[in-house]
């Protein structure tokens, strides 16, 4: 039973930080997958997999699991790479490119 500790990515259709500022304790999975040969639907025997717990730090999902003696593995946290720009920027009078249609 090992679960995986990281703080989810903001939502790329919104520009909002909503729900990727905690952090998510959630179970790797032990058992693989299996289709139902009558109706096809995938199912699978593990119950951890829909257990999700959320943390407002990091300190904090880790003493959870050393306290329930979870092994856990930390993702670090990856911050947005994306440059800031406002749309006013473009028509600036020292701009490196001149703006054109």
């Amino acid at each position: 039973m090992v679960a995986r500790i990281y703080r989810p990515a903001r939502n790329a259709m919104q520009s909002g930080k909503g729900k990727s500022q905690d952090w998510v304790l959630v179970f790797e999975p032990e058992m693989a997958r299996s289709i139902e040969p009558l109706m096809g639907y995938t199912s699978s025997g593990d119950m951890k997999q829909q257990i999700k717990l959320r943390f407002d730090t990091l300190e904090e999902a880790e003493s959870y699991a050393r306290r329930e003696g979870i092994a856990y593995v930390v993702q670090p946290a990856q911050e947005p790479t994306i440059k800031k720009v406002s749309y006013p920027d473009n028509f600036r009078f020292d701009r490196k490119a001149p703006w054109t249609h």
